[in-house]
C-alpha cells in the first residue's frame, strides 16, 4: 500500500543530534507524531537517558527534544509498505535530509535501527556527507534488545552531546 510521512520534522536551529527513523508506523501516521505506538520503546528510552519524567503528550514529547537539541525525522517520505512492515518498504522517496542539515548545526546523525541505517546511507549519505551511528531499533519488534540492553546502546547521544559542547 502507497503510504505518505505525514509528520513534519522536529528541530529548530539549536538543535545538534538528528535521530532518523525509518518511516512512520501505522499508529504514529495516524497520531500524527514519532514513535506514537504504546510499545515502541523510544520515549522510554530518552526520557530514561536524560533523567526526565515520563513523556506522556504531544507536547511534552516534542518540547523534550527542543530542549535537548535534538531533532527528529525519517528518511523516508513516501513508499509503497505494508502496515509497519519495514521489510516490505518499497519504491522509496527519501525526505530532504540534506536540506535539514544545511539549515541548522546539527553535528551528530544517528538512525534508529539497522532499516534507517541502511536506507540513510543509500539515499542521503552521498548528499549529505555526513555519516551515521546505527542504534538498535526501539520497536517491540527487536525483542533482541531488552530495554537495559538499549539504554547501554543509546547512551553515546547524551555522551557525545555533552563532549561535542
Amino acid at each position: 500500500m502507497f503510504a505518505i510521512h505525514n509528520i513534519p520534522p522536529i528541530y529548530n536551529q539549536d538543535s545538534q543530534i538528528l535521530i532518523l527513523g525509518s518511516f512512520p508506523s501505522v499508529k504514529s501516521r495516524e497520531a500524527q507524531f514519532f514513535y506514537h505506538h504504546p510499545q515502541n520503546r523510544f520515549w522510554k528510552v530518552l526520557a530514561t537517558l536524560y533523567h526526565h519524567d515520563p513523556l506522556l503528550t504531544i507536547e511534552e514529547k516534542k518540547n523534550f527534544l527542543l530542549e535537548n537539541h535534538i531533532a527528529l525525522w525519517d528518511v523516508i517520505q513516501s513508499c509503497d509498505i505494508h502496515g509497519s512492515s519495514d521489510s516490505s518498504i518499497q519504491n522509496v522517496i527519501v525526505n530532504d535530509i540534506a536540506g535539514l542539515l544545511k539549515d541548522t548545526h546539527m553535528t551528530h546523525i544517528y538512525t534508529n535501527g539497522k532499516k534507517a541505517h541502511q536506507l540513510y546511507m543509500k539515499y542521503c549519505y552521498e548528499l549529505t556527507h555526513q555519516k551515521d551511528i546505527c542504534l538498535p531499533s526501539t520497536s517491540s519488534a527487536n525483542a533482541a534488545y531488552s530495554l537495559d540492553k538499549l539504554l547501554i546502546e543509546w547512551q553515546q547521544i547524551c555522551q557525545e552531546f555533552m563532549e561535542s559542547s
